[in-house]
């Protein structure tokens, strides 16, 4: 297996964490789950830095987000497969 552009920590999770430097949009990715070490390819629509995560499936705002198993908020904006997600459309629930 070559080197992960994207990790996944938990199977339940609905982002994941690019892991890579200088992510282009258009890159199809390997994303790797670590709980299982299981793998998939996802293309991503936006360049995303090191540390982002990028959405596993269609939302909407009102959508909570999921990462480590654990709730990490919600979104406030709508993000397709593939798009980044940060601040811009997600807001933790805790305030």
């Amino acid at each position: 297996m070559s080197n992960p552009h994207l990790l996944v920590h938990h199977k339940g999770d609905n982002v994941g964490v690019v892991v890579v430097e200088d992510l282009t949009a258009g890159t199809e990715m390997l994303c790797v789950v670590t709980e299982d070490n299981s793998d998939f390819q996802l293309k991503v629509n936006h360049d995303i830095p090191i540390g982002h995560k990028v959405a596993l499936q269609d939302f909407t705002a009102g959508d909570t987000v999921m990462k480590y198993g654990q709730d990490i908020g919600k979104m406030t904006a709508s993000a397709k497969k593939g798009d980044h997600v940060h601040v811009q459309n997600l807001k933790t629930k805790r305030w």
